[in-house]
């Protein structure tokens, strides 16, 4: 059996992975995508979210703390604070009810939040 077929397929998934990470310019030039930006997430935090999670993710009456070692990453994962915030999410550890999806944030949005909420629980010593 020839080992060109096999580098031939692994190459073009390699390709595609890459191609899959990074947009266009318009100009066919990939470009990568936004960090996320910790200080844009948290004016976004404070405009859409401390309402219910706090000033700084601390809690309120109305929603639970985030900065709280139940949220850390091993057990809440990047992807679980995306699906709240794109999809809501029913109550689970508290009885505050349910989430609601935020649809009025955008990808980018929801990544700087993100990154917002992961450096105010690393602040706190939550890893």
């Amino acid at each position: 059996m020839s080992k060109t077929p096999f580098a031939a397929i692994a190459l073009a998934i390699a390709i595609a992975v890459l191609a899959a990470g990074c947009a266009s310019d318009g100009g066919g030039e990939p470009v990568a995508p936004a960090a996320p930006d910790a200080d844009n997430g948290a004016a976004l935090f404070a405009a859409s979210c401390a309402l219910c999670h706090g000033e700084r993710g601390v809690g309120s009456e109305t929603g639970p703390p985030l900065v709280h070692p139940i949220y850390e990453p091993g057990h809440h994962s990047d992807d679980s604070f995306r699906n709240a915030m794109k999809n809501g999410v029913a109550s689970h550890h508290w009885n505050f009810g349910n989430m609601p999806a935020r649809p009025e944030l955008s990808d980018g949005d929801i990544e700087d939040i993100i990154a917002y909420v992961r450096a105010i629980q690393r602040e706190a010593g939550i890893y």
